[in-house]
């Protein structure tokens, strides 16, 4: 995947999300017959513009495209003819004021309800929820867990895949509850395992929580025969052929697919020597891995896949499809549960609970964008609900110069009886700048780190 790529793929998927945030802003003001100036997709310099509609509002998309406003008739942002007070947004009631602006993270929540009632109409090919052996020492080991176990339930609730399995652990790894898993073993007898999370740190969230735990997704050993080359690949050009066995890599035996791709991803531009049987002939030849760059780090690749069993792998995967009734409020609950998760890391973040190294930036939101558009149109359409929310709860946060600044304002005021004064308004949108660029800094930070370490 090359940098362009990925950078369309994050340039796609933000400025979907910020039309579709905006325009929350812009039905609902219209709605309240408040005239719309301007709506703009990006900030900066304008690179198309046109304008429209009875109000003639300026449509802009400009160079900047990491956000966009809609900008509405205003007293306090210049002069209004007095034939259209009645239209400027400062002379509309609270509750006028609160439903034009609470729109747009509404807008990006219903968005992802959307997107996943879609996805759970259509069907989302996954991996079962069939647990491999745990690592000794680990919290899964603990509670029993044997190779081959396919997870049933949770805490009684049902599990169709290890996606939802993820899910379920992450967020009672989070409050640190003891689970009870049923499970279904080799023999179609269903057993119990209790997996204790009470000592579980909530500083790992930043790593792979399942790993932590234990739980490993059950993957059959691979053989290293070679299934497919890709033409004019580095194995091709060294003259492997679909079939061959791998029988060692530098004189060191090789007795899985998984051994062979990872000999080859730690040697980039580095000379491999191949012992392989072709029939019933062993051969020999030299390669040199063409380098490729991966998240961040160089990684070795030849342009070749393992043969694979396609019935034994077809047992492996399910597919989650809903009806549409089921599916609307499948996409619902997952929308309410992501939103509120995501509130309970924001909090423990703020008291210390859970690093900050969670929070990410644009540059690993580009990333994970141009991986889940190399993945299919399913994975990338769940990265934007998944982003959706994101940019819902991040903007009902209560912080000045964001929606939920504005609406804390609107709430003391319906209290209050009267608008915030000018003076606490200024400072709040001094404190909320200063909150925002430690954010902006924190999460730049992390995707520097990120880059470093690989």
């Amino acid at each position: 995947m090359n940098l362009l790529h990925t950078v369309a793929a994050f340039v796609l998927a933000l400025g979907a999300l910020v039309v579709v945030h905006e325009y929350g802003h812009y039905l609902v003001a219209r709605l309240c017959n408040v005239k719309v100036l301007r709506f703009s997709i990006g900030f900066g310099m304008p690179l198309w513009k046109k304008r429209l509609g009875r109000d003639q509002t300026e449509w802009v998309v400009a160079a900047v495209p990491l956000g966009g406003y809609v900008k509405m008739l205003d007293e306090r942002e210049g002069e209004v003819e007095p034939q259209e007070l009645d239209r400027a947004f400062n002379r509309q009631s609270v509750w006028r004021r609160y439903a034009v602006v609470i729109a747009g993270p509404l807008a990006n929540f219903l968005f992802a309800i959307l997107l996943y009632w879609l996805l759970f109409m259509h069907g989302v090919q996954e991996a079962r929820p069939i647990v491999d052996l745990p690592p000794a020492g680990t919290a899964a080991a603990s509670a029993g867990f044997e190779s081959g176990e396919t997870i049933r339930a949770i805490n009684g609730e049902p599990v169709a895949s290890w996606q939802e399995v993820r899910w379920h652990v992450l967020q009672l790894a989070l409050e640190r509850q003891r689970v009870r898993i049923e499970v279904l073993n080799r023999a179609n007898q269903i057993n119990w395992r209790t997996l204790d999370l009470s000592p579980f740190d909530a500083e790992q969230l930043q790593g792979d929580t399942l790993t932590l735990i234990g739980l490993k997704l059950y993957r059959p050993e691979i053989k290293p025969v070679i299934g497919q080359v890709v033409a004019a690949g580095v194995a091709e050009r060294a003259g492997l052929k679909a079939g061959d066995q791998i029988l060692a890599a530098n004189g060191r035996p090789v007795s899985s697919w998984n051994e062979l791709v990872q000999i080859v991803r730690s040697q980039p531009g580095t000379e491999l020597r191949l012992a392989y049987r072709r029939g019933s002939e062993r051969r020999e030849l030299t390669l040199v891995p063409e380098t490729v760059e991966q998240s961040g780090a160089s990684i070795g690749r030849i342009g070749a896949a393992a043969q694979l069993d396609r019935r034994a792998l077809d047992e492996l995967v399910t597919v989650v499809r809903y009806g549409a009734v089921s599916a609307l409020v499948k996409a619902s609950q997952k929308t309410w549960d992501t939103s509120v998760f995501s509130l309970k890391m924001l909090g423990r973040m703020l008291i210390g609970q859970v690093s900050w190294r969670n929070l990410s930036g644009p540059v690993t939101i580009a990333d994970y964008a141009g991986q889940s558009a190399q993945l299919g149109l399913v994975s990338y359409l769940s990265f934007l609900a998944l982003i959706s929310i994101s940019l819902g709860v991040l903007n009902l946060l209560p912080i000045p110069l964001l929606d939920g600044g504005h609406l804390m304002y609107y709430t003391i005021e319906i209290f209050k009886g009267s608008p915030v004064s000018d003076r606490i308004m200024e400072f709040g949108q001094k404190l909320g700048l200063t909150l925002l660029l430690v954010l902006m800094a924190f999460a730049f930070y992390n995707d520097i780190n990120r880059l470093i370490s690989g």
